[in-house]
């Protein structure tokens, strides 16, 4: 499993098979994706040499991964290198349906399509097998409440979470307020967990996430 698929897999209702965070989905499951590079050795990131400069991520000659969509990703970071920023819409906006479609052959959601009025087509994905999402929420309470130090794919999961605004909509514990599950999710990010490459890949994109989330947020609601 990938990063992408198991963040999308958390942001998926299980029962009505609707996507928390839909619209600005593209950047958390983009950056998901230049996680998943970095953790492959496929992509270096180079952080900002000034105050208002930002992360550029530059492709690992050789390095391109068997994985096809993240082989599609790498060859649209290999020409050149590019802002943390850029790569999210042009790698984010094209994974919706793909990552969905891979966890409908992973027999892991089921996909739903029907119109809408009789015009319109809505395409749904509630769960078809719960078994690997309870896995991965185990996982992620036990960082989160356990105090537990991540792996990677866990940390960089929570990081996407926390960065996309969807944190809340997606895990809910008893033992924790609402205040205390963000404190948390931050000292996960801040953490030294993981090898200098993979956290710098995780605070670079972690960084471009929040900052394209917050913008659209404040977009839509002066809209």
């Amino acid at each position: 499993m990938l990063i992408v698929e198991d963040l999308l897999l958390l942001l998926l209702d299980d029962e009505k098979g609707h996507i928390a965070g839909e619209g600005t989905l593209y950047y958390p499951l983009g950056g998901a994706v230049l996680m998943d590079l970095a953790l492959a050795g496929s992509v270096r990131f180079e952080e900002g040499s000034g105050a208002f400069s930002v992360a550029k991520v530059h492709a690992v000659a050789g390095a391109a991964p068997e994985d096809d969509l993240l082989a599609d990703a790498y060859a649209v970071a290999a020409p050149k290198p590019r802002t943390v920023n850029e790569l999210l819409i042009l790698i984010g906006t094209k994974l919706r349906t793909r990552v969905a479609d891979r966890l409908v052959d992973k027999g892991l959601v089921r996909r739903d399509t029907k119109k809408v009025l009789g015009l319109f087509r809505s395409t749904t994905w509630p769960a078809a097998d719960a078994a690997h999402e309870e896995e991965l929420r185990g996982r992620v309470k036990a960082v989160l409440v356990g105090g537990e130090e991540p792996d990677a794919r866990t940390g960089a999961v929570i990081a996407l979470l926390s960065a996309s605004g969807s944190l809340h909509q997606v895990l809910h514990y008893d033992e924790l307020k609402w205040t205390e599950l963000d404190k948390r999710a931050r000292a996960v990010v801040e953490g030294r967990w993981a090898a200098e490459a993979v956290r710098n890949a995780i605070t670079a994109t972690n960084a471009a996430v929040a900052s394209a989330a917050t913008a659209a947020a404040v977009t839509i609601a002066t809209q």
